[in-house]
């Protein structure tokens, strides 16, 4: 068997255009335009390039963007002071505080002062509360793109076994979830799992979410299987960087019916899940019907 590529390049832009499609129709209907603020602290590089990207892609689908850089030793007091003002700002349907925060900053802290409905990143308690009890919320984007690729390559989830692999705050603990949203049999893994190649073996759907290059070799995977790979380490391999994920990519696509490569699979949809969450957060707050296809 060779596995099928799901393709989260092309899925992504997909994803794009039906959300530009959407955000000219809130103009043209009701004089609508969804606004995105996105917060920087500090000069890391890799926050940079993703912040500008954000940007580019906001004013690419025809919102409207807000981008607001801070020297590294901003203060608590000054950030929260921004976030407030963005909060009571009714342009911005959207506010995303970039991550890593420099240390002398509280992330919990600045995260909860985010207003709930226009934290699109859906790192906010309350939205995390709101989707381990089945709520509407602000969903993190990750988990909600590999949502989006499963129902698609799929259809229905009912009643598969699903395998999550991690159990950090932002994937593995939301993604797991959404998987039990959509009725799916579903066990989370980590490290300390006893036998974890067996849980693994059983799974229709494996989700790895775990940050450690390749540690899931093609042998995990049962025939047929769906492989949706979180991961994005950085190797040296025959003197080149090299781009890999959490799963074994060459062993693993022998096994799988489907799977995500690294990059092109998962990554390029958590953007695009940004802004399908900002438009969310536009109609909502203005008791408009969420868009079709664009939420959990």
């Amino acid at each position: 068997m060779v596995a099928q590529v799901i393709d989260g390049k092309a899925f992504a832009a997909k994803v794009r255009a039906q959300v530009a499609d959407q955000v000219a129709k809130l103009k043209e209907e009701h004089g609508i335009t969804p606004g995105l603020a996105v917060v920087l602290v500090g000069e890391d590089p890799a926050s940079q390039v993703y912040v500008r990207s954000k940007g580019k892609m906001t004013v690419e689908v025809g919102m409207n963007s807000y981008e607001h850089k801070l020297d590294a030793d901003t203060s608590e007091e000054d950030l929260l002071a921004l976030i407030d003002k963005l909060n009571n700002d009714p342009a911005v349907n959207g506010i995303l505080v970039q991550l890593p925060l420099p240390k002398h900053l509280n992330e919990d802290l600045v995260i909860n002062s985010i207003d709930p409905a226009k934290d699109v990143d859906g790192f906010h308690i309350s939205n995390v509360g709101l989707l381990g009890t089945g709520q509407k919320s602000m969903v993190p984007c990750t988990p909600l793109g590999c949502l989006m690729m499963l129902r698609d390559h799929h259809g229905s989830l009912s009643g598969m076994d699903a395998v999550v692999i991690g159990r950090s705050n932002i994937v593995g603990k939301p993604m797991a979830q959404l998987l039990l949203g959509d009725s799916c049999t579903v066990t989370i893994a980590h490290s300390r799992t006893k036998d974890l190649p067996e849980v693994v073996r059983r799974a229709d759907i494996v989700v790895a979410a775990v940050g450690r290059p390749e540690m899931v070799p093609g042998d995990w995977i049962k025939e047929g299987a769906t492989v949706i790979d979180v991961g994005i380490n950085r190797i040296e391999r025959d003197g080149k960087n090299k781009l890999v994920g959490d799963v074994d990519y060459a062993s693993a696509a022998e096994r799988a019916g489907a799977i995500t490569p690294v990059p092109g699979g998962v990554g390029p949809m958590t953007i695009a899940c940004l802004l399908a969450n900002t438009l969310t957060a536009a109609c909502r707050a203005n008791g408009l019907a969420e868009p079709e296809g664009l939420t959990a």
